[in-house]
């Protein structure tokens, strides 16, 4: 990879574009992942690269969700693969979450090359290769999940992910955390907490208030996702994308 100065004002932008070369390099990401990458970069930068105070609000709502979850799956993707493996595996460590991978452009050797890519950041066990069950009014191979993971799970964080699987997810009942940069998408708008956010601050930032919330009690955590309104995460994104300063 290009040594990239420390200095240089795009730098963690550039370090990102590489983690998703890489990951086509290792076939781990599909070509099109870098296309959507592109798209969410554009998206981050409208909103100044930072964290809103609302996103910080959604990720703390994820995180009481998740904690008080019976089944939670985190969905990974090759863009997930690519940009956040160590840290999905901290988050499915806080909060007793499996992880699954699921793809859109899903090949038996991506699956497999994802798998072991997480198993090497730490993963113990990852779900998604079994491939015996399907998610209802979807057709191809995104439709395929495993029965005892997403299939079965009542909360799942999906990350990058398409509209069309985000919809069919909420319409098995499923409590979805979308994580997308584009407040106006159809996961976002599907997702029970839509996080308006870049994955590599978004997921860190989810293991964090979930190790706060440790030790809270199930009413102060079902306090927290009560007082969440995702319209008003997804308004407030989109005023600060519309109306943001960007110098």
């Amino acid at each position: 990879m290009t040594e990239i100065p420390e200095d240089h004002p795009r730098q963690e932008s550039l370090l990102t574009r590489h983690r998703i070369e890489e990951g086509v390099e290792k076939g781990i990401t599909s070509r099109q992942g870098l296309i959507a990458e592109g798209r969410g970069e554009a998206f981050d930068y409208l909103l100044g690269e930072r964290t809103l105070p609302s996103a910080d609000d959604a990720a703390r709502a994820a995180a009481a969700h998740l904690l008080l979850a019976d089944r939670p799956v985190l969905s990974v993707n090759g863009n997930v693969a690519a940009l956040v493996p160590g840290e999905i595996v901290e988050l499915a460590e806080a909060v007793e979450a499996d992880i699954e991978v699921n793809l859109f452009n899903r090949t038996d050797e991506r699956m497999r090359a994802i798998a072991d890519h997480l198993r090497e950041h730490g993963a113990e066990s990852v779900k998604g290769l079994a491939a015996d069950a399907r998610i209802p009014g979807l057709d191809h191979e995104r439709a395929k999940v495993d029965a005892d993971g997403i299939h079965a799970a009542d909360v799942v964080v999906v990350p990058l992910e398409d509209g069309d699987r985000a919809e069919a997810l909420a319409e098995m009942g499923k409590t979805e955390i979308v994580i997308d940069l584009n407040p106006l998408s159809r996961s976002a708008r599907s997702a029970a907490v839509p996080i308006v956010d870049n994955i590599l601050r978004a997921v860190p930032n989810v293991t964090e208030h979930a190790r706060d919330l440790r030790d809270a009690d199930e009413a102060a955590l079902e306090r927290i996702v009560a007082e969440f309104d995702p319209e008003d995460a997804l308004r407030e994104a989109e005023r600060a994308i519309r109306q943001g300063d960007l110098e």
